[in-house]
C-alpha cells in the first residue's frame, strides 16, 4: 500500500453526499430479489456491473432507480443502509450524513414507515460500531412540487429521525425554484437545507444562483460550476455555503474528476467537500474518491483541508464538531 493510501485510509473522515439507495451493490440486489421473490434481467452481479455504462445523468438514473425494486421490506432497507454503514466504518468514515428518496418508494405502494423504520434501526447498530449518522430526506425534481409537499407532510411524524432535505434527479427543466414553496415549509418544520445542482448540467450557474437567493440553501450538492462565475465564487466564499463534491461519479457523466475545480475550489477558500455520491454505480467509496484526487495531484494538506471542511459544515452538534476536528488535527499532526 502505498504511502498516501495509507494517509488517507487512517484519515477520520465525515461523509456529507451519499445515497442510501446508490450504494445497493449488485451482490445485495441479487440476495434481496431472491428473498422476495423477483427476477433480475442479469445472470450475474458481474454481468449487472458490466451494464453500468453511464455517459450521462439519465443514463445513471435510470439504472438507478430500476435497482429499487427490489427493496420491499423493513428488513431490506435495513440491510442496505447497514451494508453502507459497515463499509464507511472500514473506511474510518465516523460521521455520515446519508441521503435517501421517499417518493422513490412510496409510489411503488412502500409506507413511509417501512422504509425509515429499517434506515433509524441500521443507524443505532452503526452506532454501536462507532459511526454516527443522520438521515437527509430527497425530493425527486422530476416530479411534481405537490409531490414534494405531499411527501413533507407524510415526513413530520417521523421529523426527529430526519435532519434535512435535499433535491436530487434529473436537473434538465426542473430549477430549484420550481420547490421553493416547499422548501419554505421545510425550514418551517425545522429542517436543514440542501440542494443538488449536479455537474455540468443546463443552467448549473443560475441554478446555484436560486439556490442561494431563492431558497436560502446551507449546501449545494455537486456545485462545481460556481467556478464559471466569479460573483457566485465571492458569494459562496463569504456566505460559508457548503459543497459536496463527487469525482468519481464525475468521471461517470461528465468529462473527468473534475480534481483541478475541487483544488481551484479549496484555493478559493470554498467549504469543498468530497464524497461518494452512488457508490455501487460510480465505483468508489470515499477512500477510493479522495486517492482518486491524490492520484490527480492533490496533497496531503488539500485531503486534510477537504475533511476539515466536511466537519466544520456538517449538520451536527457544535460539541461533536469540536471532537472531530480535534481528532483530524491530532491526527494531521502525527
Amino acid at each position: 500500500m502505498s504511502e498516501i493510501s495509507s494517509f488517507i485510509e487512517a484519515m477520520p473522515k465525515a461523509e456529507l453526499h451519499v445515497h442510501l439507495e446508490g450504494t445497493l451493490e449488485p451482490e445485495l440486489k441479487f440476495q434481496l430479489a431472491a428473498r422476495n421473490g423477483l427476477d433480475l434481467p442479469y445472470r450475474s452481479a458481474t454481468e449487472m456491473r458490466a451494464a453500468y455504462a453511464f455517459d450521462d445523468l439519465p443514463s445513471f438514473l435510470a439504472m438507478y432507480y430500476e435497482g429499487m425494486s427490489v427493496l420491499r421490506t423493513e428488513a431490506d432497507f435495513y440491510d442496505l443502509a447497514m451494508a453502507y454503514y459497515r463499509k464507511a466504518c472500514s473506511q474510518n468514515v465516523v460521521y455520515a450524513e446519508t441521503f435517501f428518496d421517499p417518493q422513490a418508494h412510496t409510489t411503488r405502494g412502500i409506507a413511509f414507515g417501512t422504509f425509515i423504520s429499517g434506515f433509524r434501526r441500521a443507524q443505532q447498530d452503526a452506532a454501536e460500531l462507532g459511526l454516527r449518522s443522520q438521515l437527509i430526506m430527497c425530493f425527486l425534481r422530476d416530479m411534481t412540487a405537490g409531490s414534494a409537499m405531499t411527501t413533507l407532510e407524510q415526513s413530520l411524524a417521523y421529523r426527529d429521525l430526519i435532519v434535512g432535505v435535499g433535491l436530487d434527479s434529473d436537473e434538465k427543466g426542473n430549477p430549484p425554484v420550481k420547490f421553493k414553496d416547499v422548501f419554505d415549509r421545510a425550514r418551517r418544520e425545522g429542517y436543514r437545507l440542501t440542494m443538488h445542482c449536479d455537474v455540468d448540467q443546463e443552467d448549473s450557474v443560475a441554478h446555484i444562483w436560486q439556490c442561494l437567493n431563492d431558497i436560502g440553501v446551507e449546501r449545494v450538492d455537486h456545485g462545481v460550476n460556481c467556478l464559471e462565475d466569479e460573483a457566485l465564487v465571492a458569494g459562496l466564499a463569504a456566505s460559508g455555503v457548503g459543497l459536496t463534491a463527487c469525482p468519481i461519479s464525475n468521471s461517470y457523466v461528465s468529462d473527468g474528476l473534475k480534481a483541478h475545480q475541487i483544488k481551484t475550489m479549496l484555493d478559493r477558500s470554498l467549504r469543498v467537500t468530497v464524497n461518494s455520491d452512488d457508490p455501487a454505480y460510480f465505483p468508489g467509496y470515499v477512500n477510493e474518491n479522495l486517492a482518486a484526487l491524490a492520484a490527480a495531484g492533490l496533497t496531503r494538506q488539500h485531503l486534510l483541508q477537504l475533511q476539515r471542511n466536511a466537519f466544520t459544515i456538517a449538520w451536527t452538534t457544535d460539541e461533536r464538531r469540536t471532537a472531530y476536528l480535534a481528532d483530524l488535527e491530532a491526527y494531521a499532526a502525527r
